[in-house]
């Protein structure tokens, strides 16, 4: 019955997180967390309470995870942070923090010391090393190149009822706030977008874009 199983589950979700503790790994609270049998955690890692770990995640050495945090079919690589998010299907790069409150759907691949921050969704989207996307945003169908800062408030409109579009972003460019880049777009390498423009036309490189 359906208490049987709940027992059983307890007692094997006990046998998975002690042999992760035994490989090196830090469980904050062994009973408020959740593993499933086929997920890999590396050594020197901390898992936090309220953390739930499924189908085949992988997170590498020296990684914190939680607390409050689900991850499904997703990569953490060695050293990064994700707090009190979604993860699937996602891709996390080396020292990337995610979160708090972040969404990562599938397709999103992180690279290395990315900032995912608080109220983030990101879905089907390539984000180079060192970019940005602090708070409040949402990324989808994207390429964002290396060290872009993506400002307060910033959505990519991917979608025009009929079908999805692609926003490219080059390296070095600034985003500002409240700005709209309306799919299909290319802001170009270390354009300067001003805070609340609507992006209907592609910027050049090292061009400003204001619309209002």
């Amino acid at each position: 019955d359906r208490a049987a199983l709940a027992e059983a589950e307890r007692l094997m979700r006990a046998r998975i997180n002690r042999q992760h503790m035994l490989n090196g790994v830090t469980i904050v609270d062994p009973a408020s967390t959740y593993i499933d049998a086929d997920v890999s955690i590396g050594p020197d890692t901390v898992i936090y309470p309220g953390t739930a770990l499924r189908r085949g995640t992988r997170i590498g050495e020296g990684c914190a995870i939680g607390p409050n945090s689900d991850l499904s079919a997703s990569v953490v690589s060695d050293g990064a942070v994700v707090k009190h998010s979604v993860l699937d299907g996602a891709h996390v790069g080396a020292n990337t923090t995610v979160g708090p409150f972040a969404y990562l759907r599938p397709g999103t691949r992180l690279g290395e010391n990315v900032k995912i921050g608080d109220f983030v969704e990101t879905k089907n989207s390539t984000i180079g090393d060192g970019t940005k996307v602090s708070h409040l945003a949402y990324v989808g169908d994207a390429r964002i190149g290396k060290n872009v800062n993506i400002g307060c408030g910033v959505i990519t409109v991917n979608y025009d009822g009929f079908s999805k579009s692609e926003t490219i972003v080059e390296d070095d460019a600034f985003i500002g706030s409240n700005v709209n880049l309306i799919a299909p777009v290319r802001i170009g390498k270390g354009a300067f977008v001003v805070a609340g423009s609507t992006i209907t036309k592609d910027v050049g490189d090292d061009d400003m874009a204001v619309a209002r």
